[in-house]
């Protein structure tokens, strides 16, 4: 519609008698009369994608939520596809695709993310756990260390930092990160139980089997039925106390 005026108005002025400055005039207002109107539409465009973008990003959410990882990612890609710059779509989206073992693709949608917003802990945490999967420990704890330097408070990224520096055998350092986390979460058995790994990995009997009995006094079951087939308590698996511990 807008350019039909524009073609009216030159056709109509063709038949006046005018002069140079008040075509000149005109042929402006005609000009800033487009630029405005299509400006306007443009707005409207985008808050419409913008709208529909939050809309596809919660039906995302929802489908993530219960677990339909296939469905969340088709809404999650539709959204991306109306607005590429919802940092939080990223990240979820990168979550779908850790839930369906596709750990490379979540690394660069978790990458999009940090794009737009550096400073996005959960970004950083989950390219970590990403990163982890696919057993690249050093860049997982690099990425960690980022989560932490932006919220300090997070003892998952401390206990998973922790696990990645367990893997690289700085036995020490992991030690430290799991500390971190009980002194955030002092009920956190999943740090307990990660410190009993490390030290049956180091062949410390006592040490591994005083921090398992913590864990099992916090979730008995779960970590009773972890700890018989646990390769890492392999070391101190025929120990009596430990048999007694998982049974």
């Amino acid at each position: 519609m807008v350019v039909w005026r524009g073609l009216i108005a030159c056709g109509f002025m063709s038949f006046l008698t005018i002069g140079c400055g008040d075509l000149a005039i005109s042929s402006a207002e005609n000009t800033k009369q487009f630029v405005q109107e299509r400006n306007v539409n443009q707005l409207l465009t985008e808050v419409q994608d913008s709208q529909k973008a939050e809309n596809l990003l919660k039906q995302g959410n929802s489908f993530l939520d219960t677990n339909r990882y296939k469905e969340a990612l088709t809404f999650y890609n539709q959204a991306i596809a109306l607005k590429t710059d919802s940092e939080e779509t990223w990240v979820n989206r990168g979550n779908a695709l850790t839930a369906l073992h596709r750990y490379e693709e979540a690394i660069e949608s978790y990458d999009k993310a940090i794009a737009l917003r550096p400073n996005k802990d959960e970004a950083w945490y989950n390219r970590g756990n990403a990163l982890t999967a696919l057993r690249r420990y050093e860049e997982a704890v690099t990425a960690y260390n980022e989560a932490i330097a932006i919220h300090a408070d997070k003892s998952e990224a401390w206990i998973n930092r922790g696990i990645a520096l367990t893997k690289l055998q700085r036995y020490k350092e992991a030690l430290a990160s799991y500390n971190q986390a009980i002194s955030i979460k002092p009920n956190s058995h999943q740090a307990y139980y990660n410190k009993a790994c490390n030290y049956a990995l180091q062949d410390n009997v006592e040490l591994a089997l005083e921090n398992l009995e913590k864990a099992i006094q916090l979730v008995p079951e779960k970590y009773q039925n972890l700890a018989k087939t646990d390769a890492d308590f392999d070391k101190v698996r025929n120990d009596k106390r430990f048999q007694e511990l998982i049974q």
